[in-house]
């Protein structure tokens, strides 16, 4: 005689919670609907899937440092945004993280750049890539604070590890020294095997004057721009448009 709840008790303590979960759920069925021998593991190993996958999701979610709990589904396109939904398909599928792909975001202030690139964070954590975001003032602080800690190369090695780097605001602020070095062996680490996703108010082409060192710009546009998805977001402020609905 099978005693059941040895059985769930036994998944609970094997950390099989989804599967537990459908076992304890089709243990309720009427004896005519119970499922087979092997449409029970099927049924089982489907479950437990679908809870690691989602654990595994709110993990990445919550490591990774979204300012928006964003979606896809939910970003605005329009014509008068310069923004389509083929173009957001496109890299849904995340296919540009293994290609190793960059996107830039440029726009004025409120038209929504940061809320879509945590949509594309999110979409990543989704698809099970660890992604981590980054406002450049954070990114600088945490640059001096390494520094003065003896963890600065530490640092680096961790970003530089992540599959997708969310990079907000650039621009925003002048650039020390620090940062633009940083910013160089960042990229140079990164190129050719990680994706970075930048978000600014300049247009890309002043992104070169505003690092305002031509050695370095060079260097730093060459590993950004030579293989990216760009994203020139137009139109009024959503902000002010979300405050005056209110």
């Amino acid at each position: 005689m099978i005693n059941t709840d040895q059985t769930m008790e036994q998944l609970v303590q094997l950390k099989l919670h989804g599967m537990a979960q459908a076992y304890g759920t089709t243990l309720t069925l009427p004896s005519h609907e119970l499922p087979t021998a092997h449409e029970l593991m099927a049924i089982l190993a489907d479950a437990e899937t679908h809870s690691r996958t989602h654990q595994r999701t709110q993990l990445y979610l919550k490591l990774s440092g979204l300012r928006y709990d964003a979606v896809l589904e939910n970003v605005q396109c329009s014509p008068a945004r310069n923004l389509t939904r083929n173009e957001i398909t496109a890299l849904a599928d995340c296919a540009y993280i293994q290609r190793a792909e960059n996107i830039l975001i440029t726009g004025s202030t409120g038209c929504g750049k940061s809320y879509l690139a945590c949509a594309f964070g999110r979409q990543a954590c989704t698809m099970g890539y660890k992604a981590l975001y980054l406002g450049m003032n954070r990114f600088a602080e945490k640059l001096a604070l390494s520094k003065l800690d003896g963890s600065y190369i530490k640092l680096l090695n961790q970003i530089e590890k992540i599959p997708l780097v969310i990079l907000d605001d650039f621009g925003l602020t002048p650039l020390d020294s620090q940062t633009r070095i940083a910013l160089l062996q960042l990229l140079e680490d990164r190129y050719g095997k990680r994706s970075t996703i930048i978000t600014s108010q300049l247009p890309v082409s002043k992104w070169h004057q505003y690092i305002n060192e031509p050695t370095l710009a060079d260097a730093i546009m060459d590993r950004l721009s030579g293989s990216a998805h760009r994203f020139e977001l137009k139109g009024e402020s959503l902000r002010r448009k979300s405050n005056e609905k209110k």
